[in-house]
């Protein structure tokens, strides 16, 4: 697909470059602006040149990098308990992940719109942890750094991409806005409430939306998967929701620490599935009580986890119509998303 009048890559003085490009208020909680053909906050596109220049990616580094909204809790949760094992058992009961949410696990590396935290210090922290690393990101795979992308064999680090239905990813959006705009101020608690399902299905099937249009953010990194499948491991929510223990085994694998005989005997998958599993981080105290500096409170990371619950909300006109433009959006690149009732 032709690319954007706005494509470009990332500028050295980015705070002199925002006021130029397009701005789309719309979408609470944050003011978006198209870069590169992506709709980001101003906060994250101010932190990309700080990250091309400050972070050293390692060989054993693993970037989770994921669409809002589609599945990324979850794929924090499976990663981190399945790369700190030897450490952390699954089955201790101080696990961290019994202590702590998912995303304060593993956190994003551009800065957190939601942690208010900037990128500079995330980066001196995520320099001073053990290997292997493990670091998030919703950036497109076109605003990585090219210590990221260009890295191949033993040497390069790997990249973890998880990707949802489209209608999904929007309904789950949709209700994850109202809950936590709250913490953005009343401006955008006010936005948000007024923010109706239509009004929310326009942006999202313009692609206005973070880090939106969220079909040539799963394209993108599709690509990067066939043309690197060593460095990009490319999963699929619904399959994933399909069969779990199959997931973390290959997700072990490809982050180089593959379970051995022993550990699959003796229930070691098993322990790590059942911890991530949304009903059991749902139910943690952490997660029922706790929250953020932002104030955003960590039940609002877990809805239904589901699949396919699109139909509860949209009408079979607007699924059609989702449908059309993303048939439309990928036709040619031999992509399509994975049906929800496989």
């Amino acid at each position: 697909m032709p690319a954007p009048a706005d494509a470009t890559r990332p500028a050295t003085d980015m705070a002199e470059l925002l006021p130029s490009l397009p701005l789309e208020t719309r979408c609470p909680p944050l003011p978006l602006r198209r870069y590169n053909g992506f709709w980001l906050p101003e906060s994250v596109l101010t932190e990309l040149p700080a990250i091309h220049a400050r972070l050293e990616p390692r060989p054993s580094d693993v970037f989770l990098a994921s669409f809002p909204k589609s599945g990324t809790t979850w794929l924090k949760a499976l990663a981190f308990a399945t790369a700190h094992r030897a450490t952390h058992p699954p089955s201790d009961a101080g696990h961290p992940l019994r202590r702590m949410n998912p995303h304060e696990c593993v956190q994003f590396m551009e800065m957190d719109p939601e942690l208010r935290r900037d990128t500079g210090s995330l980066l001196e922290e995520f320099a001073q942890l053990a290997s292997p690393r493990v670091l998030a990101t919703h950036l497109p795979y076109c605003l990585l750094p090219e210590s990221i992308t260009a890295g191949e064999g033993a040497a390069a680090s790997r990249v973890v991409y998880v990707c949802r239905n489209p209608k999904d990813a929007f309904i789950s959006g949709l209700f994850f806005v109202k809950k936590v705009s709250s913490a953005y101020g009343a401006g955008a608690s006010a936005g948000a409430r007024a923010f109706n399902l239509e009004e929310a299905f326009e942006l999202f099937c313009e692609g206005r939306v973070f880090a939106g249009p969220q079909w040539r953010h799963v394209l993108q990194y599709w690509e990067a998967s066939m043309r690197r499948p060593k460095q990009v491991l490319f999963l699929e929510y619904e399959r994933m929701l399909r069969d779990p223990e199959a997931t973390v085994k290959k997700l072990a694998e490809f982050m180089g620490c593959g379970f051995s005989k022993e550990e699959e005997e003796g229930g070691v998958v098993d322990e790590i599935v059942k911890l991530c599993s949304l009903k059991e981080l749902k139910n943690m105290e952490v997660n029922r009580s706790g929250g953020n500096q932002a104030g955003v409170r960590n039940d609002a990371y877990f809805r239904k986890g589901s699949s396919g619950d699109w139909r509860n909300h949209l009408t079979p006109e607007l699924a059609k119509r989702l449908d059309k433009i993303v048939e439309e959006a990928l036709q040619g690149s031999g992509f399509a998303f994975v049906d929800d009732g496989i």
